[in-house]
Protein backbone atom coordinates (compact mmCIF):
# COMPACT_ATOMS: atom_id res chain seq x y z
CA UNK A 1 0.00 0.00 0.00
CA UNK A 2 2.81 2.39 0.84
CA UNK A 3 4.53 1.66 -2.48
CA UNK A 4 1.31 2.29 -4.39
CA UNK A 5 0.73 5.60 -2.62
CA UNK A 6 4.32 6.63 -3.30
CA UNK A 7 3.92 5.90 -7.02
CA UNK A 8 0.70 7.92 -7.18
CA UNK A 9 2.29 10.91 -5.48
CA UNK A 10 5.29 10.78 -7.78
CA UNK A 11 2.97 10.60 -10.77
CA UNK A 12 1.10 13.72 -9.69
CA UNK A 13 4.39 15.54 -9.11
CA UNK A 14 5.61 14.54 -12.54
CA UNK A 15 2.45 15.81 -14.23
CA UNK A 16 2.71 19.08 -12.30
CA UNK A 17 6.32 19.54 -13.40
CA UNK A 18 5.39 18.83 -17.00
CA UNK A 19 2.60 21.42 -16.80
CA UNK A 20 4.98 24.02 -15.36
CA UNK A 21 7.51 23.19 -18.04
CA UNK A 22 4.93 23.54 -20.80
CA UNK A 23 3.73 26.86 -19.43
CA UNK A 24 7.29 28.09 -19.10
CA UNK A 25 8.10 27.00 -22.63
CA UNK A 26 5.01 28.72 -24.03
CA UNK A 27 5.67 31.92 -22.10
CA UNK A 28 9.32 31.89 -23.08
CA UNK A 29 8.61 31.49 -26.78
CA UNK A 30 5.51 33.70 -27.04
CA UNK A 31 4.91 37.43 -27.53
CA UNK A 32 2.99 38.79 -24.53
CA UNK A 33 2.07 42.50 -24.23
CA UNK A 34 0.49 44.56 -21.50
CA UNK A 35 -0.26 48.23 -20.81
CA UNK A 36 -0.48 50.29 -17.66
CA UNK A 37 -3.72 52.00 -18.73
CA UNK A 38 -6.19 51.17 -21.48
CA UNK A 39 -8.20 54.38 -21.02
CA UNK A 40 -5.99 57.46 -21.09
CA UNK A 41 -6.93 61.13 -20.64
CA UNK A 42 -4.69 64.12 -21.32
CA UNK A 43 -5.17 67.90 -21.54
CA UNK A 44 -4.64 69.49 -24.93
CA UNK A 45 -1.05 70.64 -25.66
CA UNK A 46 0.37 68.39 -22.91
CA UNK A 47 2.52 65.24 -23.48
CA UNK A 48 1.14 61.74 -23.02
CA UNK A 49 2.76 58.30 -23.19
CA UNK A 50 0.83 55.25 -24.40
CA UNK A 51 2.48 52.20 -22.84
CA UNK A 52 3.01 48.99 -24.79
CA UNK A 53 5.15 46.76 -22.55
CA UNK A 54 6.63 43.54 -23.92
CA UNK A 55 6.51 41.05 -21.06
CA UNK A 56 7.79 38.06 -23.03
CA UNK A 57 9.59 37.64 -26.35
CA UNK A 58 12.50 35.62 -27.70
CA UNK A 59 12.85 37.11 -31.19
CA UNK A 60 15.47 39.77 -31.69
CA UNK A 61 14.31 42.96 -33.39
CA UNK A 62 10.58 42.20 -33.53
CA UNK A 63 8.33 44.21 -35.85
CA UNK A 64 6.56 46.98 -33.92
CA UNK A 65 3.66 48.96 -35.33
CA UNK A 66 1.20 51.53 -33.97
CA UNK A 67 -2.12 52.26 -35.64
CA UNK A 68 -4.67 54.98 -34.99
CA UNK A 69 -8.34 54.05 -35.40
CA UNK A 70 -10.58 57.08 -35.93
CA UNK A 71 -14.28 56.60 -36.71
CA UNK A 72 -13.53 52.93 -37.42
CA UNK A 73 -10.85 53.72 -40.03
CA UNK A 74 -7.25 52.61 -39.17
CA UNK A 75 -4.15 54.56 -40.23
CA UNK A 76 -0.44 54.09 -39.48
CA UNK A 77 1.19 56.04 -36.67
CA UNK A 78 4.46 54.07 -36.42
CA UNK A 79 5.42 51.95 -39.43
CA UNK A 80 8.78 50.75 -40.78
CA UNK A 81 10.64 52.31 -37.84
CA UNK A 82 9.33 55.85 -38.28
CA UNK A 83 6.44 58.05 -37.14
CA UNK A 84 3.94 58.87 -39.87
CA UNK A 85 0.56 60.49 -40.36
CA UNK A 86 -0.64 63.50 -38.36
CA UNK A 87 1.68 62.59 -35.45
CA UNK A 88 4.81 63.08 -37.55
CA UNK A 89 7.18 65.49 -35.74
CA UNK A 90 4.90 65.32 -32.66
CA UNK A 91 5.62 61.81 -31.36
CA UNK A 92 8.52 59.39 -30.75
CA UNK A 93 8.80 55.66 -30.00
CA UNK A 94 10.35 54.86 -26.63
CA UNK A 95 11.84 51.51 -25.65
CA UNK A 96 10.55 48.97 -25.79
CA UNK A 97 7.40 49.97 -27.72
CA UNK A 98 5.83 52.94 -25.93
CA UNK A 99 4.39 55.79 -28.01
CA UNK A 100 5.11 59.26 -26.58
CA UNK A 101 3.00 62.11 -27.97
CA UNK A 102 4.91 65.32 -27.24
CA UNK A 103 2.17 67.86 -27.93
CA UNK A 104 -1.31 66.37 -27.87
CA UNK A 105 -4.08 67.84 -29.99
CA UNK A 106 -7.85 67.44 -29.87
CA UNK A 107 -7.59 65.55 -33.16
CA UNK A 108 -5.52 62.87 -31.38
CA UNK A 109 -8.59 61.54 -29.56
CA UNK A 110 -8.96 58.01 -30.95
CA UNK A 111 -8.21 54.32 -30.38
CA UNK A 112 -4.55 53.29 -30.68
CA UNK A 113 -3.39 49.74 -31.35
CA UNK A 114 0.09 48.49 -30.53
CA UNK A 115 1.10 45.43 -32.58
CA UNK A 116 4.24 43.33 -32.05
CA UNK A 117 5.21 40.46 -34.39
CA UNK A 118 8.04 37.99 -33.59
CA UNK A 119 8.50 35.26 -36.22
CA UNK A 120 10.79 33.09 -34.04
CA UNK A 121 8.35 32.79 -31.15
CA UNK A 122 5.87 29.98 -30.61
CA UNK A 123 3.13 32.65 -30.35
CA UNK A 124 4.44 35.15 -32.87
CA UNK A 125 1.94 38.03 -32.50
CA UNK A 126 0.17 40.10 -29.85
CA UNK A 127 -1.63 43.44 -29.74
CA UNK A 128 -3.06 45.92 -27.23
CA UNK A 129 -5.83 48.49 -27.77
CA UNK A 130 -5.65 51.84 -25.91
CA UNK A 131 -8.29 54.61 -25.86
CA UNK A 132 -6.93 58.18 -25.80
CA UNK A 133 -9.19 61.16 -25.02
CA UNK A 134 -7.78 64.68 -25.24
CA UNK A 135 -9.48 67.17 -22.93
CA UNK A 136 -9.94 70.68 -24.36
CA UNK A 137 -10.18 73.76 -22.15
CA UNK A 138 -13.35 75.84 -22.66
CA UNK A 139 -13.11 79.17 -24.46
CA UNK A 140 -14.70 82.32 -23.04
CA UNK A 141 -18.45 81.67 -23.12
CA UNK A 142 -20.99 83.92 -24.82
CA UNK A 143 -23.12 85.53 -22.09
CA UNK A 144 -26.52 87.15 -22.67
CA UNK A 145 -27.60 89.40 -19.78
CA UNK A 146 -30.52 91.88 -20.15
CA UNK A 147 -29.60 95.47 -19.39
CA UNK A 148 -32.79 96.20 -17.46
CA UNK A 149 -35.89 94.35 -16.25
CA UNK A 150 -38.90 95.37 -14.19
CA UNK A 151 -39.86 94.04 -10.79
CA UNK A 152 -42.22 91.07 -11.01
CA UNK A 153 -41.29 90.16 -14.59
CA UNK A 154 -39.70 86.96 -15.91
CA UNK A 155 -36.26 87.01 -17.54
CA UNK A 156 -33.53 84.58 -18.57
CA UNK A 157 -29.73 84.87 -18.65
CA UNK A 158 -27.89 82.55 -21.07
CA UNK A 159 -24.31 81.26 -21.24
CA UNK A 160 -22.79 78.93 -23.87
CA UNK A 161 -19.51 77.78 -25.43
CA UNK A 162 -18.86 74.94 -27.91
CA UNK A 163 -15.09 74.30 -27.81
CA UNK A 164 -14.56 72.52 -24.51
CA UNK A 165 -14.26 68.73 -24.25
CA UNK A 166 -15.77 67.08 -22.30
CA UNK A 167 -18.78 69.43 -22.55
CA UNK A 168 -18.61 72.31 -20.10
CA UNK A 169 -20.57 72.78 -16.91
CA UNK A 170 -21.74 76.36 -16.22
CA UNK A 171 -21.81 78.45 -13.06
CA UNK A 172 -23.24 81.97 -12.63
CA UNK A 173 -21.88 84.75 -10.38
CA UNK A 174 -23.47 87.99 -9.16
CA UNK A 175 -21.10 90.73 -8.07
CA UNK A 176 -18.32 88.09 -8.13
CA UNK A 177 -20.24 85.91 -5.66
CA UNK A 178 -21.16 82.38 -6.78
CA UNK A 179 -24.88 81.76 -7.05
CA UNK A 180 -25.95 78.51 -5.36
CA UNK A 181 -27.75 76.03 -7.60
CA UNK A 182 -30.74 76.20 -5.26
CA UNK A 183 -31.34 79.75 -3.91
CA UNK A 184 -33.26 78.52 -0.84
CA UNK A 185 -30.03 76.96 0.52
CA UNK A 186 -28.43 80.41 1.01
CA UNK A 187 -29.57 83.23 3.28
CA UNK A 188 -28.21 85.79 0.82
CA UNK A 189 -30.21 84.45 -2.14
CA UNK A 190 -33.17 83.03 -0.23
CA UNK A 191 -35.69 85.56 -1.64
CA UNK A 192 -34.62 85.00 -5.25
CA UNK A 193 -36.71 82.69 -7.43
CA UNK A 194 -34.32 81.58 -10.17
CA UNK A 195 -33.68 78.19 -11.77
CA UNK A 196 -30.09 77.40 -12.80
CA UNK A 197 -29.26 74.71 -15.37
CA UNK A 198 -25.55 73.89 -15.10
CA UNK A 199 -25.67 71.77 -18.28
CA UNK A 200 -27.14 74.39 -20.62
CA UNK A 201 -25.96 77.60 -18.90
CA UNK A 202 -29.49 78.97 -18.40
CA UNK A 203 -30.34 81.18 -15.40
CA UNK A 204 -34.08 81.88 -15.42
CA UNK A 205 -35.77 84.25 -12.97
CA UNK A 206 -39.44 83.38 -12.48
CA UNK A 207 -40.21 86.64 -10.60
CA UNK A 208 -37.58 89.38 -10.57
CA UNK A 209 -37.07 91.32 -7.32
CA UNK A 210 -35.01 94.43 -6.58
CA UNK A 211 -32.27 92.36 -4.92
CA UNK A 212 -31.60 90.56 -8.23
CA UNK A 213 -29.93 93.66 -9.67
CA UNK A 214 -26.14 93.54 -10.06
CA UNK A 215 -23.20 92.51 -12.29
CA UNK A 216 -23.50 88.98 -13.67
CA UNK A 217 -20.88 86.77 -15.30
CA UNK A 218 -20.75 83.08 -16.18
CA UNK A 219 -17.96 80.52 -15.91
CA UNK A 220 -17.58 77.46 -18.18
CA UNK A 221 -15.56 74.61 -16.64
CA UNK A 222 -14.41 71.05 -17.40
CA UNK A 223 -11.50 68.78 -16.44
CA UNK A 224 -9.13 70.75 -18.67
CA UNK A 225 -9.78 74.16 -17.09
CA UNK A 226 -12.24 77.03 -17.13
CA UNK A 227 -13.02 80.36 -18.83
CA UNK A 228 -15.44 83.15 -18.04
CA UNK A 229 -17.17 86.04 -19.77
CA UNK A 230 -16.94 89.72 -18.83
CA UNK A 231 -19.39 90.97 -16.16
CA UNK A 232 -22.58 92.65 -17.42
CA UNK A 233 -24.87 94.88 -15.37
CA UNK A 234 -28.56 94.04 -14.98
CA UNK A 235 -30.70 96.86 -13.54
CA UNK A 236 -34.07 96.18 -11.94
CA UNK A 237 -36.76 98.90 -12.06
CA UNK A 238 -40.17 99.36 -10.47
CA UNK A 239 -43.09 99.25 -12.92
CA UNK A 240 -43.73 102.69 -14.60
CA UNK A 241 -47.38 103.22 -13.59
CA UNK A 242 -47.56 106.74 -15.09
CA UNK A 243 -46.10 105.55 -18.38
CA UNK A 244 -48.52 102.63 -18.57
CA UNK A 245 -51.48 104.95 -17.85
CA UNK A 246 -50.39 107.40 -20.55
CA UNK A 247 -50.06 104.58 -23.07
CA UNK A 248 -53.55 103.30 -22.25
CA UNK A 249 -54.97 106.84 -22.52
CA UNK A 250 -53.28 107.39 -25.84
CA UNK A 251 -54.78 104.14 -27.10
CA UNK A 252 -58.29 105.18 -26.00
CA UNK A 253 -57.96 108.62 -27.65
CA UNK A 254 -56.76 107.03 -30.87
CA UNK A 255 -59.74 104.64 -30.84
CA UNK A 256 -62.16 107.56 -30.33
CA UNK A 257 -60.67 109.49 -33.27
CA UNK A 258 -60.95 106.46 -35.53
CA UNK A 259 -64.57 105.85 -34.50
CA UNK A 260 -65.58 109.51 -35.04
CA UNK A 261 -63.83 109.55 -38.41
CA UNK A 262 -65.69 106.47 -39.59
CA UNK A 263 -69.05 107.85 -38.46
CA UNK A 264 -68.41 111.18 -40.21
CA UNK A 265 -67.39 109.44 -43.39
CA UNK A 266 -70.56 107.33 -43.36
CA UNK A 267 -72.68 110.42 -42.71
CA UNK A 268 -71.23 112.17 -45.75
CA UNK A 269 -71.96 109.17 -47.90
CA UNK A 270 -68.38 108.04 -48.43
CA UNK A 271 -69.11 104.68 -46.87
CA UNK A 272 -72.61 104.14 -48.35
CA UNK A 273 -73.21 100.52 -49.15
CA UNK A 274 -76.19 101.16 -51.47
CA UNK A 275 -75.88 100.22 -55.11
CA UNK A 276 -75.43 103.32 -57.24
CA UNK A 277 -77.57 101.70 -59.89
CA UNK A 278 -80.62 102.36 -57.68
CA UNK A 279 -80.51 106.00 -58.88
CA UNK A 280 -80.97 104.98 -62.51
CA UNK A 281 -84.74 105.23 -62.79
CA UNK A 282 -86.51 103.38 -65.60
CA UNK A 283 -88.11 105.40 -68.42
CA UNK A 284 -91.87 104.99 -68.24
CA UNK A 285 -93.39 103.02 -71.11
CA UNK A 286 -95.88 104.69 -73.54
CA UNK A 287 -99.46 103.48 -73.93
CA UNK A 288 -99.79 102.38 -77.55
CA UNK A 289 -103.55 103.10 -77.47
CA UNK A 290 -102.95 106.79 -76.89
CA UNK A 291 -101.95 109.26 -79.57
CA UNK A 292 -99.47 111.80 -78.32
CA UNK A 293 -99.22 115.04 -80.28
CA UNK A 294 -96.71 117.71 -79.65
CA UNK A 295 -97.80 121.24 -78.98
CA UNK A 296 -96.26 122.45 -82.25
CA UNK A 297 -98.05 119.94 -84.36
CA UNK A 298 -101.44 120.66 -82.79
CA UNK A 299 -102.14 123.52 -85.22
CA UNK A 300 -101.76 121.35 -88.31
CA UNK A 301 -103.04 117.90 -87.34
CA UNK A 302 -106.49 116.78 -86.24
CA UNK A 303 -107.21 114.13 -83.81
CA UNK A 304 -108.43 110.88 -85.20
CA UNK A 305 -111.76 111.44 -83.57
CA UNK A 306 -112.39 114.60 -85.55
CA UNK A 307 -114.99 114.10 -88.41
CA UNK A 308 -115.05 116.34 -91.39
Amino acid sequence: MEISAFKMARGRRTRFMLLLCSLWCISTFAVILRTTDKDVWVNEFEPIELTCLIESISTNNPRIEWKKIKDGVPSYVYFQNKISGDLEHRAVLKEPANLLILNSSRSDSALYRCEVAAIDDHKPFDEILISLSVRVKPVAPRCNVPESVTVGSTTELRCMENEGFPPSQYQWFRNNEELPEEPKTSNRFFNSSYIMNTDTGSLKFRTVIKEDAGEYHCQARNEAGYSKCDPKLMDVYDPDIVGIALKVLAGVVALIFVTVGLCQAQKNGYCSCKDHRENNYKVPQHNNTMDYVSADEGHFRHKSSFII
